[in-house]
């Protein structure tokens, strides 16, 4: 990979404020591409801008609520505004959710977490659709989990959020394989040391697993590579 594989490129990453989302963000600005990074506190994505231009790269933030109402719209409308086309997408932001037994699941807590997880992701795909097309190399990554392929017991909120999520985001690289450059793929990261992590294994020593980093270098080499879509990986 040479030094600068994506230069030129703008990239679009979700749920940016920490953890793979940040670590992602950085990553890509060093290998050359602006990133627009987006979460909900303006605060950590001020953080994470500061690094990526500390570290040479080139970064705009974007805070708003993927589940507010426009607010995807108004997001597509001023990179639009910006930039003719979008290169790549990485679709990151998710909530956990309480784990919980199936039968104990919350009504309200379920429509939440498919709002974020399934409903939102359909609306950035939607939204940035028209940008991505006008890439010659557009790539479109979404950051899953395991429960969403091999069900776990008390993980089936989130399980079935990313399952849900994978599903759609496979059709929508089924469509576009033949019609335009954009190419599709699916990674999970696998134990990281994240916010969400923590919360679903309070007792676990954070040093036992890998950092985000690791994970934000294999997302960056996997997006200079030609894959096809369809393409599946476990970090």
């Amino acid at each position: 990979m040479t030094d600068k594989p994506l230069a030129n490129q703008i990239a679009l990453v979700t749920g940016a404020s920490r953890g793979i989302g940040a670590a992602t963000a950085k990553a890509l600005a060093a290998a050359g591409a602006h990133v627009v990074i987006t979460a909900r506190t303006a605060k950590d994505l001020e953080r994470v801008e500061s690094d990526i231009f500390d570290a040479g790269g080139s970064a705009t933030i974007a805070p708003l609520d993927l589940t507010e109402t426009d607010s995807i719209a108004r997001l597509g409308a001023a990179i639009g505004e910006r930039w003719p086309q979008l290169d790549i997408l990485v679709l990151n932001a998710a909530t956990l959710g309480s784990l919980a037994a199936v039968p104990a699941i919350d009504a309200k807590e379920l429509a939440a977490v498919l709002t974020l997880n399934v409903s939102a992701q359909a609306a950035l795909i939607a939204t940035f659709d028209p940008m991505l097309r006008r890439s010659k190399r557009a790539r479109v990554v979404g950051i899953t989990s395991g429960v969403g392929r091999k069900p776990r017991a008390y993980w089936g909120l989130y399980g079935a959020s990313k399952a849900a999520f994978e599903t759609l985001l496979g059709a929508y690289g089924d469509e576009m394989q033949h019609i335009s450059s954009i190419r599709t793929a699916i990674v999970d990261p696998g134990a990281t040391r994240t916010k969400m992590r923590e919360r679903a294994y309070p007792g676990e020593d954070p040093a036992s697993v890998k950092s985000p980093e690791v994970v934000a270098d294999r997302l960056v080499t996997l997006l200079a590579e030609d894959f096809e879509t369809g393409h599946f990986e476990r970090v």
